[in-house]
């Protein structure tokens, strides 16, 4: 059995040193992503921590059924956490302390959940804390879904490709998988024309002769966009 599957199966009973550990094991994928979020008024350590919460979640959740390397469903959950912690601070900046008590209650929040089935109250959130109801009441912040590694990259002839199926399961560098999580992103905000050509071109190997027979434009005009997709792409992904 793969030593970090025993990690976490380990830690998912609660155990903190496994899950520390898997934290320590995990720290060049974190700052890969890190790396993603500078220069944005934060310090790269205190991103690398929100990170870190991302992480101790996709443990939690993590299922060997999914059949996937844990590095490459960690990826797509440390980002939301972090862009959810960026867009929370907001133009009113919070506190560095009740921010990081937001985080955690949310972490104790999703690890109750799991456990009983059932939401906890805000009582037992700040007894584990041990902090007042009033000061976590304070503290919370809005969440949101982390975007699902089975949303639908595409779908050919009833068939859904899925952002996982494009995600090489190999033993990559931290780098590349997390550029594929930001491809994925950066494909989702195209017209639904440029959409349609990117994916027939890069995802179904269809030559630039067949997509303009599907779309109904000449080679010539659908050479032309691509190009120019292309370099939309470039400027975002940089």
């Amino acid at each position: 059995m793969d030593d970090t599957i025993k990690l976490i199966r380990i830690a998912q009973t609660g155990d903190e040193d496994a899950k520390r550990m898997l934290i320590e094991q995990n720290t060049g994928l974190i700052w890969s992503i890190v790396k993603r979020f500078l220069n944005r008024g934060y310090e790269a350590e205190d991103i690398f921590q929100v990170g870190a919460i991302g992480l101790l979640k996709c443990i939690d959740k993590f299922d060997e059924s999914f059949n996937v390397k844990f590095s490459t469903y960690a990826v797509p959950m440390i980002m939301g956490e972090i862009k959810r912690f960026l867009r929370d601070d907001g133009m009113i900046k919070v506190s560095r302390p009740l921010k990081e008590i937001a985080i955690k209650a949310k972490y104790i929040e999703d690890s109750i959940i799991k456990k009983t089935g059932e939401s906890p109250n805000l009582n037992e959130v700040a007894k584990q804390l041990n902090i007042n109801v009033e000061e976590l009441i304070l503290a919370l912040d809005a969440n949101r879904d982390v975007e699902s590694l089975y949303s639908t990259v595409y779908q050919n002839d009833g068939k859904s490709v899925y952002l996982i199926d494009k995600l090489d399961k190999g033993d990559n560098k931290n780098d590349e998988i997390v550029d594929s999580i930001v491809l994925k992103e950066i494909i989702n905000t195209l017209s639904e024309r440029d959409k349609q050509i990117i994916t027939l071109r890069y995802f179904c190997d269809k030559t630039q002769s067949e997509v303009a027979k599907k779309i109904g434009v000449s080679q010539v005009q659908v050479s032309r966009i691509e190009k120019k997709i292309l370099k939309s792409m470039r400027e975002k992904f940089s």
